[in-house]
């Protein structure tokens, strides 16, 4: 790797962390956050308008950079991250926060687009897997240093200064990509597809309302979901129309064939199994093991560590025995680390968990590697921006919707337990709590109900990835040059 491909690969290393990083430090500074801005009603929207505008924002990017250059739009991106970022930092009011914050969640959507799609520029097939790697243990070690670093901000400075911080980082990744990555492209005056962004945009706000806020709805909440789904199908379906008559489509339907489709799906399944472990596992070592934040944090780090390990073994197998092949034991590793979860009691050490943590991050390092290199490979460098926004997008809504369901599926299994033991009234939001106020509540019964809860989510987690590994083994044989020649669907 020459000397311009190692600045290029710094710049999106620094890009990446700058949005991988922001949720755990909001995470661990938003107590404080609350506490001086008030308003703890409201504190969910502060992470799920960012979720959103990152989400409707991916597709747009991945077409823009197709149409502009890589380069330029990754920048603006970074550039509008660093813009949200201050706001941020001199909020005065909870809604001028999390207005911030939706401004933080657009500029998020270049990061996470076109990052990949630059690697796919970039790097060659052989180089490929190692960059990913490393890319990819960019969250794990977000996710360490986060509350780390927050704490450290908070503590020494105010939480404002978790938003400043952003800058210099922001500023570097900037530089480097302006001065390393030369980009050859056509420029000409392009059509815009204004009406798909539209129509995509309000259907991915209606749908991803229904997860974001459905916690908040309660007499109507069948109700809204029924209608926001209607809604969200017509919009689609006047979508596919828009875009098949579009000079040059947001998402041209042409990229989509039987592979990339289960490609998606795959991706889809993949990453609402990593936000359950992340979540849950967490939660597990915390709240059950009785282990503190920096214990349970550090705990995740045999991930990173596997993540990176399987990137680089099995993405180098790609080449002699197809993406395919990889795709597969990937997936066969995911579902035996979920098989292993069921297994973890109230009385387990935590090495167990580190064992299990560090075969499940072998599982997604092959996974997620391989899943994107053959997104890159299988379109045109004019089309490889969108392709890769789709995956992303497909991501981003893997975890959305994950986290949500979990969520419900979790309170749900907390509330059952205490009534199996005659015991209603239990708010899983207020669990602790609910120990002090009644004295039928034990703090051993507590830790019994999570770990029953989580166990009904592990055996989620084994389904989702049982289904991940069928979709796998009947997706169509991929070359190890890993293009694809298959008619559209």
């Amino acid at each position: 790797m020459d000397h311009r491909k190692r600045n290029i690969l710094i710049a999106l290393m620094v890009a990446m962390f700058l949005g991988a990083v922001e949720g755990t430090v909001v995470t661990t500074a938003i107590p404080t956050i609350v506490k001086d801005l008030q308003g703890f009603e409201i504190i969910s929207l502060v992470f799920s308008v960012y979720l959103l505008t990152s989400a409707i924002s991916t597709p747009i990017y991945g077409k823009l950079s197709d149409l502009y250059g890589r380069k330029n739009i990754l920048s603006i991106g970074i550039i509008i991250f660093l813009v949200g970022s201050c706001l941020c930092g001199v909020s005065q009011t909870m809604y001028m926060l999390i207005g911030a914050r939706a401004i933080q969640g657009v500029g998020a959507g270049a990061i996470f687009t076109v990052t990949y799609t630059i690697v796919g520029d970039v790097f060659t097939v052989e180089e490929k897997p190692k960059v990913q790697g490393i890319i990819g243990t960019v969250w794990g070690i977000a996710s360490l240093a986060g509350p780390f670093l927050g704490g450290i901000l908070i503590d020494m400075l105010s939480w404002h200064w978790i938003f400043f911080i952003n800058l210099p980082f922001g500023i570097l990744s900037v530089i480097l990509l302006q001065k390393n990555l030369d980009e050859t492209f056509e420029k000409k005056k392009h059509t815009i597809d204004f009406a798909g962004i539209i129509t995509l945009s309000i259907a991915m706000i209606i749908f991803l309302n229904i997860f974001l806020s459905a916690e908040n709805i309660s007499f109507n909440r069948n109700i809204f979901i029924v209608i926001s789904m209607l809604i969200t199908i017509i919009l689609l379906f006047a979508f596919y129309k828009i875009e098949r008559k579009a000079k040059e489509p947001i998402i041209p339907f042409d990229i989509f064939t039987k592979t990339s489709t289960i490609i998606n799906l795959v991706s889809f399944l993949a990453s609402a199994v990593l936000i359950g472990a992340d979540v849950y596992l967490t939660i597990y070592m915390q709240n059950v093991l009785g282990f503190n934040a920096k214990i349970s944090g550090l705990a995740l780090a045999p991930m990173s560590v596997s993540w990176l390990i399987a990137s680089v073994v099995l993405g180098k197998c790609i080449g002699k025995y197809g993406g395919k092949a990889v795709i597969i034991i990937s997936n066969v590793i995911l579902l035996i680390s979920t098989i292993l979860l069921p297994t973890l009691t109230i009385n387990s050490s935590l090495l167990l968990v580190l064992v299990y943590v560090f075969i499940m991050g072998f599982g997604f390092g092959g996974a997620f590697t391989t899943l994107t290199i053959i997104v890159q490979e299988s379109v045109e460098y004019n089309k490889r921006g969108v392709a890769m926004a789709t995956n992303s997008l497909l991501r981003t809504l893997g975890q959305t919707i994950g986290v949500s369901v979990f969520g419900s599926i979790f309170n749900l299994y907390i509330i059952k337990y205490f009534i199996k033991l005659g015991i209603n009234g239990v708010d899983p939001s207020n669990l602790y709590k609910s120990s002090t106020y009644n004295t039928a509540v034990t703090i051993e019964q507590i830790k019994l109900s999570l770990n029953s809860s989580l166990h009904v989510l592990f055996i989620i987690l084994i389904i989702i990835s049982s289904i991940s590994l069928i979709l796998s083994l009947v997706m169509p044989k991929i070359s190890s040059n890993t293009k694809t020649t298959e008619s559209k669907i």
